[in-house]
């Protein structure tokens, strides 16, 4: 049974993470990028209002917009209301911004962007729903959809009451398969059976699944040692049914080109190869974790609203990856409204809350002398 997007070469030139000059994009060398990029049939590119300052978005006009045909390539960007819009007029205003920064006459994909939490309720209160139905009734907006940061269960209620969406976006790897937080597996399947056909972000988890500690490293080695370790993330988020496209961020011209060696030619991963991710998976298990199960009741009764379960769950990656930039990025944005762990009074409110007896307020100790150092 055919579903939208189909055809689409099932790698997506992510553009949040492009190659940079100081605080400047390095137009030529994304230049190159892109060529190669079309040159290897792949055609489809994910912008978003906020992505380098919406440097993102002047740049792909430069070096895409304005130099291939309009209908050669799909271009993809997104709508964060909660990225500084006080009202619906200013929310509504960045997607004519967006049109204007890249050229493109319209877009492909238009995604509302990064529901989930208390984000959510920023879509309904500005009505952006019912204005991107506008924008799509127009022509300005060819598929209308949205990216997706939350439960499965909210993912439901969501698709339940916006069934006209026409596709999602979620964050998908072999690490959050079975993430209690993340809920990978769990999303995925909710979104196929509203019918939706799914992009997919962070398959090699902000790069964390390049570099894997060992003995994890070491199984996919010894199983094919000519395959590069981002080439087995990005297989395995492919090798999914039901997806438009497969977001990989690519930030020079040498993960470029292993990304498109790995996908020119796709291949499913075979029965044995999921065997051995399915060994890297255990593997990474095994590290030793903070036992959070993201419940919540810790984060509820905490008098500096802290967000202790996405703390750990940032430690938790630190302590898997070794990958410590980006462990305080994700640590930053977490805390973006000031509700840093170093807050903490130490009440003990949410030890006596937690049901896994984990020592919160030494772990959050050991997060500030990591994170915010």
């Amino acid at each position: 049974m055919s579903y939208l997007g189909e055809n689409i070469k099932k790698l997506g030139f992510g553009l949040m993470r492009l190659p940079m000059i100081d605080k400047e994009v390095d137009i030529e060398q994304m230049k190159e990028m892109v060529d190669r990029f079309m040159e290897a049939g792949f055609t489809y590119f994910d912008t978003a209002y906020g992505y380098i300052g919406g440097k993102s978005e002047l740049a792909i006009a430069e070096t895409l917009v304005k130099r291939y045909p309009r209908e050669s390539f799909q271009l993809a960007t997104k709508l964060p209301p909660w990225a500084g819009a006080r009202t619906a007029e200013e929310a509504r205003q960045m997607f004519w911004t967006s049109l204007e920064r890249t050229g493109a006459g319209y877009f492909d994909f238009y995604l509302l962007h990064n529901l989930g939490n208390d984000r959510t309720q920023q879509f309904e209160e500005f009505d952006l729903w019912n204005f991107t139905r506008e924008q799509r009734a127009k022509g300005l907006i060819k598929h209308l959809g949205f990216s997706f940061h939350d439960t499965a269960e909210k993912l439901d209620e969501i698709l339940t009451r916006h069934p006209d969406m026409e596709f999602v976006q979620l964050q998908i790897n072999y690490a959050d398969w079975e993430s209690s937080s993340v809920q990978s597996r769990l999303c995925y399947e909710t979104a196929r059976r509203h019918g939706k056909p799914v992009i997919i972000m962070e398959p090699v988890k902000g790069g964390n699944l390049a570099n894997l500690p060992e003995p994890a490293g070491s199984i996919f080695r010894e199983a094919n040692p000519n395959a590069s370790l981002p080439s087995w993330a990005l297989r395995y988020a492919a090798s999914l049914d039901g997806i438009i496209t497969v977001l990989s961020g690519m930030s020079n011209i040498a993960q470029m080109e292993d990304n498109i060696s790995t996908m020119r030619d796709f291949q499913p991963l075979s029965d044995e190869e999921r065997a051995v991710v399915g060994r890297v998976q255990e593997a990474l298990a095994r590290i030793a974790r903070i036992p959070c199960t993201s419940c919540n009741y810790c984060a509820k009764g905490c008098p500096q609203n802290i967000p202790i379960p996405e703390v750990f769950r940032i430690i938790n990656d630190l302590r898997t990856y070794n990958n410590l930039a980006g462990a305080r990025s994700g640590y930053s944005w977490n805390t973006r409204n000031g509700n840093k762990a170093s807050l903490c009074v130490e009440c003990g409110q949410c030890e006596l809350a937690c049901p896994q007896h984990i020592s919160i307020i030494e772990e959050l100790r050991m997060a500030v002398n990591t994170l915010e150092k």
